[in-house]
């Protein structure tokens, strides 16, 4: 990890949670925020440490996950401006998961002092934390379901899928704009390696996606939905 000088963009310019801050509020804040920037595969944190700080993804990306039995199974791919390691701090808990960065990635770093002082002092601020985590419980009691009750094809489709919606595409309109190891995509989809790039390799001849090198395009966007429905 290195400690950055400079700030890309101030905070409420990327997330709107933090617009609603006082002018007093957003300059306390801007006081206490570190700058921290994580190699690829840097580790963010670790379960069971006590958290320190809130953060805030501003570039990159960064996996959130939990140490299995001879895997890893990811659960949320974070996006620029995603908030996250707040939980453990609102709930004076320690971290229920890891994170680390699947590319260089700058993260902002809040204190948990800092966060929690405003949290209790500004109600819309509140609000905005609270939705966030709503969303993210919503999320988690998907991918639950999703990986206890499909079979192998319809997980890996719905991680193919789920990569797109939170990354997007290339300007080609098919390219899912995030390259991710068959390795972790197989621990977002429950499976092992070798069966990730069969089940890949299936979808490929079967024409519902395109294979470029580390690159996975989309091709039949509304196959790979009934796959991730029905397997």
């Amino acid at each position: 990890m290195q400690i950055l000088n400079e700030a890309p963009k101030k905070m409420w310019e990327m997330n709107p949670a933090w617009d609603v801050l006082t002018a007093a509020e957003k300059m306390y804040i801007a006081s206490e925020v570190s700058i921290r920037k994580y190699n690829r595969n840097d580790v963010i944190h670790e379960e069971g440490n006590a958290p320190t700080h809130m953060m805030m993804l501003v570039s990159g990306k960064i996996r959130v996950f939990k140490e299995g039995v001879g895997q890893k199974q990811i659960m949320r791919m974070l996006k620029p401006y995603d908030l996250f390691g707040f939980r453990a701090v609102i709930a004076g808990d320690f971290y229920n998961s890891c994170a680390s960065a699947v590319e260089d990635s700058v993260v902002y770093a809040i204190p948990a002092e800092a966060f929690l002082r405003v949290l209790k002092e500004n109600n819309a601020f509140c609000f905005h934390i609270l939705a966030t985590m709503a969303s993210d419980l919503a999320i988690s009691e998907m991918r639950m379901i999703n990986l206890t009750q499909k079979h192998i094809r319809g997980r890996l489709a719905e991680a193919l899928l789920s990569l797109k919606r939170n990354y997007g595409l290339d300007d080609d309109g098919v390219t899912i704009a995030m390259y991710l190891s068959r390795e972790d995509l197989a621990n977002m989809s429950n499976m092992t390696t070798a069966n990730a790039i069969r089940t890949l390799s299936q979808f490929a001849q079967e024409g519902i996606i395109a294979i470029d090198g580390k690159r996975i395009k989309i091709m039949n966007e509304q196959e790979l939905f009934k796959t991730s429905q029905f397997g």
